[in-house]
Parts: C-alpha cells; sequence; structure tokens
C-alpha cells in the first residue's frame, strides 16, 4: 500500500540499483523524508488516474534503458496520454531528463535520437530571458553547471509552453507549462556530482563506448554543481 505524499514515475528495468538510489536523491533534494516518496514502475503501463490524483505532486525522473525517440518503453503511448492528464488536471510535477522528454513528447514537441549532440558530465546551462523570470529557475545564476547524460534531445518544443535555458549544443533543456504547476529540465537537479558518477558507471559502454581513454576523459569531466542545490525544495514551495 502507498503512503507517501509524492509519487516517482520511473523507467527502469527491475533490478538496477538506480530506482532506489533516484527515490533518495529526489527525496534530499526536495527536503522531504524518503518514505514520502512513492514509485511507480511505469513498465507496467502509468497509474490510474485514481492512483495519481491522491499525490500532492508527482515526479518523473531520468532511465537507463528507454528512450522517447525510440519508443521502447513499453505502454509509451498510454504513458504520454497519462502526461497530458497530468497537464489538463494541473496536477504539480517536476520531470527531470527522460520525463523531460516524454512530458515535450506528450504536450505535442519532437524528441529525436541524436548521439553525435549527446551530453555525458557536467554542462553550462544558460537561462532564456524568460528563465530569468520564471518563479523556479529565475533564482538560479544566468549560467551555473549541471549533470546531464542523454542521447535523445527535444527539437521542438510543445506550443504555448515556455523555452526557460539552453546549452552550447542543443536550445531546449529547460520548460515551464504556463498557468500550471508544471516544470520539465533535461539536466538532473536531482543529481549531484557523486550520484552522477554512480550513475554514469553503470551506463558506461552504452553512452561513452570502451575506450579507456575517452571513458576517463568522460568521468574526469564531472564538476559539482552546487547552483542546483534547493531547485527540487523551491519547486514544492511554490506549487504546495
Amino acid at each position: 500500500m502507498s503512503t507517501g505524499d509524492f509519487l516517482l514515475l520511473q523507467a527502469r528495468v527491475a533490478g538496477d540499483p538506480a530506482i532506489e538510489e533516484e527515490r533518495q536523491c529526489f527525496a534530499r533534494e526536495a527536503g522531504v523524508p524518503l518514505f514520502c516518496i512513492d514509485l511507480h514502475d511505469l513498465l507496467n503501463g502509468p497509474p490510474s488516474a485514481r492512483e495519481w490524483m491522491r499525490y500532492r505532486a508527482l515526479f518523473f525522473g531520468g532511465s537507463g534503458d528507454f528512450y522517447i525517440s525510440l519508443a521502447n518503453l513499453p505502454h509509451q503511448e498510454q504513458t504520454l496520454s497519462f502526461l497530458r492528464a497530468v497537464v489538463a488536471e494541473g496536477k504539480p510535477l517536476f520531470a527531470s531528463c527522460y520525463g523531460f522528454q516524454a512530458l515535450v513528447q506528450a504536450l505535442g514537441g519532437r524528441v529525436v535520437h541524436d548521439p553525435p549532440s549527446r551530453e555525458v558530465g557536467t554542462y553550462t546551462i544558460r537561462l532564456s530571458p524568460e528563465g530569468r523570470r520564471d518563479p523556479l529557475l529565475g533564482e538560479l545564476p544566468e549560467s551555473f553547471p549541471a549533470q546531464l547524460g542523454r542521447k535523445d534531445r527535444a527539437t521542438v518544443l510543445p506550443r504555448g509552453v515556455v523555452s526557460l535555458a539552453s546549452s552550447k549544443r542543443i536550445p531546449f533543456q529547460a520548460l515551464h507549462v504556463p498557468g500550471r504547476p508544471i516544470w520539465g529540465t533535461q539536466f538532473h537537479p536531482e543529481l549531484g556530482k557523486e550520484d552522477m558518477l554512480i550513475r554514469l558507471r553503470r551506463y558506461l559502454d552504452a553512452y561513452v563506448g570502451t575506450d579507456p581513454d575517452k571513458r576517463r576523459q568522460v568521468l574526469d569531466a564531472f564538476r559539482d554543481t552546487p547552483d542546483l542545490k534547493g531547485t527540487l525544495k523551491r519547486f514544492l514551495d511554490l506549487v504546495l
């Protein structure tokens, strides 16, 4: 039986250690006890309306094995339909990485598979003018380091959403749905440097390849991301 105030949506294969690690990271960065966050496995399909409506807010994190562009998550279309219902209802939602891409696709944007543009490591994010005025991300410096691990990217944002940030490699790194307590970021505000290093070491072959020099170069390039501390707590303060 679920007992928490918040629901974390996950697209991860059974036995992936990141299942529980991700829960711990979201709880830590949101400033809530671990028992306040329940998990939902999207490989079994999205939660029912009766289930998700009872939570105070939803989180949607990353994925080690699934890509929105490749539509290889079981029940992906049902999950996208569920996200549209969340937006229509105005249920508070924060989506990062895979969750950001799912939100983009669900609302009519476009996500493509683009390994040459991949961002794996710590990258500089720059706020747009709208981002600097945003009630959530506007508290950040105009540019700041963030953790990323992606090969998909959004090429078109949904009509009506606000683009909040970009990086040197891609134009769309964050969004807000106007009039709704819903934000998404391609980067990971829930992960610090050590969290990301633990995560990436499991996916090095898929994201970096097997060349030892390249692997060492990627791992050595990670930096701390102190500006993002408190972002998820600020999200809850805003929406609750």
